[in-house]
């Protein structure tokens, strides 16, 4: 039986690949297309995570970031020079924070095992010596990647509404602690959190250095956690549906299953007059 590959590369084992292989690498570091014109590692084609990995409605209906189609993903996938035979490395500037994490969760949820996100994102890349360029790559010529369907547990406002308050379901909330207890909202019309959400700060899955914990402190963490549910009754959310995916790549690392990804998360929820705890 083939060894199922780690969903987190090491920025050390980068210089190893076989780049005469098929892989793909993808700079998907949220809003930050100029500083990709600047520099990048050598090799990567930039991905824009509203162009790319989201589509544009109200806000209210899917939040700010909703998921496209898996059809119109398996367009951008053409576009970036991926095939179902890719061996593709995301990165991002945030520690996997940003968009890099989406973008491993959307290929996951397409059926694409052959993904990885670097450890410690751009700068531990550039850290370990991995080159960088200013040039803009062109993606390789590739024919249509079929897609149709999420494979990965999705779950909409109407069953977290219904399931929040259930203790036989516990929702994650991965935002910052001050966002969640309503402290301060630097994005959203309305600061708090959903009635019954725990909150583990998606940074909590990185040590001091910004490289993900080991992946047996992270399975002692969340099992900790989430042992009194079945794990098909665990939700995790964020603000839109971003950042929530890096939790839920450091429970696939530590070998735990990957639960439902919440993508309207708070900025949709904030704006149906649901119920919200405002401040804590």
């Amino acid at each position: 039986m083939q060894k199922k590959l780690s969903p987190i590369i090491k920025p050390e084992d980068l210089t190893w690949l076989n780049f005469d292989e098929e892989i793909v690498i993808i700079d998907a570091s949220a809003g930050s297309k100029s500083r990709y014109d600047e520099e990048h590692l050598a090799g990567a084609i930039f991905a824009d995570v509203n162009e790319d990995l989201a589509t544009v409605g109200d806000f209210a209906e899917g939040g700010r970031h909703p998921l496209p189609t898996p059809e119109r993903f398996a367009t951008v996938l053409q576009k970036l020079g991926i095939t179902k035979h890719s061996h593709v490395i995301v990165y991002d500037d945030k520690n996997g924070g940003n968009a890099a994490a989406r973008f491993w969760w959307m290929l996951r949820a397409i059926g694409h095992e052959n993904v990885q996100v670097i450890d410690g994102g751009y700068q531990a890349a550039v850290k370990s010596g991995f080159p960088v360029t200013h040039k803009t790559e062109i993606p390789k010529s590739v024919d249509s990647y079929k897609a149709d369907n999420w494979s990965l547990p999705l779950t909409d406002i109407d069953e977290v509404e219904k399931t929040s308050k259930s203790n036989e379901s516990i929702v994650i909330d991965v935002r910052d602690a001050n966002r969640y207890a309503g402290l301060t909202e630097p994005i959203d019309t309305i600061a708090g959190h959903i009635p019954g959400a725990i909150n583990i700060p998606f940074t909590e899955n990185l040590d001091n250095d910004g490289r993900f914990l080991a992946p047996e402190v992270l399975k002692e963490k969340y099992t900790s956690t989430l042992s009194a549910v079945k794990p098909e009754n665990v939700i995790v959310h964020c603000g839109s549906g971003i950042t929530a995916c890096h939790t839920l790549l450091a429970l696939d690392y530590a070998g735990l299953q990957i639960p439902k990804l919440y993508v309207g998360s708070w900025s949709e929820w904030s704006r149906n007059n649901k119920e919200m705890i405002l401040k804590s």
